[in-house]
């Protein structure tokens, strides 16, 4: 049984979810991840209901508007955010909702986040996957000390989830290395957002393969480990907001046969050199 690699709304943006489906089935990904933000498609079951059907793309987990472009989004309560996504990923027939940390302010909700989440897991049977976040970090005065912004932490490492996603941009603005955190997650890993990043203030969501992580060892170690047997799922969220719609399709198909070449051996594809230009690299 092959992991599945998935194509998230928020790869596509500013484009929107019906041009998401469309572009994960001609490049042949095997499903998407829906962002439910302030789009209204995102937010209506029946809608990508009727999009999965259309382009033959499978919802594979919804991500919760935990964000705080969405803090209005799915109302202002943040468990009923988190309900209210449960309740859109068992229409669709996802098995998993990606959710974040709270943010420091929301100290009742921190307070039973961690009992919350599992409470929930064992009542609905989703995967709720709590995502790693990272420490904010002024971008006028990077060299400032770094902000506490999640509770308990940003880091979800050690804190008891069942389920957690790694996304390896987050990782690396953290300064954390992600394949070692996904040796620390062991089988609570069920998700990952591929993607790639460099030390920093910006959570620069690169292309796999234009930051300083190993996302190909992070792939190989999900293979090598049987990722798979627990529901794992990879799924693709880059930054294409400033690409040509060339170069995003350009980009997005190489991020999947990078990660089916680390994952299943596949004949490997370059980096887009257009889009290699635009970023930082780090040596």
């Amino acid at each position: 049984m092959a992991i599945p690699v998935g194509l998230s709304t928020a790869s596509v943006y500013p484009g929107n979810a019906a041009e998401t489906f469309a572009l994960a089935q001609s490049l042949g990904y095997d499903g998407v991840e829906v962002m439910v933000w302030s789009e209204k498609a995102t937010q209506d079951a029946v809608r990508l209901s009727s999009l999965a059907q259309e382009h033959g793309q499978p919802v594979l987990a919804v991500h919760a508007p935990t964000l705080l472009v969405t803090r209005g989004v799915f109302g202002v309560d943040p468990w009923d955010k988190i309900d209210r996504s449960i309740e859109l990923a068992h229409y669709l027939g996802a098995g998993t909702v990606v959710l974040h940390p709270p943010f420091f302010w929301q100290t009742r909700y921190a307070r039973s986040f961690v009992a919350g989440v599992a409470q929930r897991e064992a009542t609905t049977g989703m995967h709720l996957a709590v995502e790693n976040m990272f420490t904010w970090r002024p971008r006028s005065a990077p060299s400032t000390r770094d902000f506490q912004a999640y509770s308990p932490t940003w880091d979800p490492v050690g804190q008891g989830y069942r389920s957690v996603t790694l996304d390896i941009s987050h990782a690396a603005t953290s300064g954390s290395d992600a394949l070692a955190m996904a040796r620390a997650l062991g089988p609570t890993l069920r998700h990952l957002h591929l993607t790639d990043g460099v030390p920093g203030p910006l959570d620069d969501h690169l292309l796999p393969g234009q930051g300083n992580q190993d996302c190909a060892g992070v792939l190989e170690h999900l293979a090598a480990t049987g990722f798979e047997k627990g529901g794992g799922q990879v799924v693709v969220e880059v930054s294409t907001r400033s690409m040509s719609p060339a170069q995003r399709r350009e980009g997005l198909a190489s991020a999947l046969a990078f990660a089916r070449h680390h994952l299943e051996g596949a004949d490997p594809v370059p980096i887009p050199e257009p889009t290699r230009k635009r970023y930082r690299k780090s040596q």
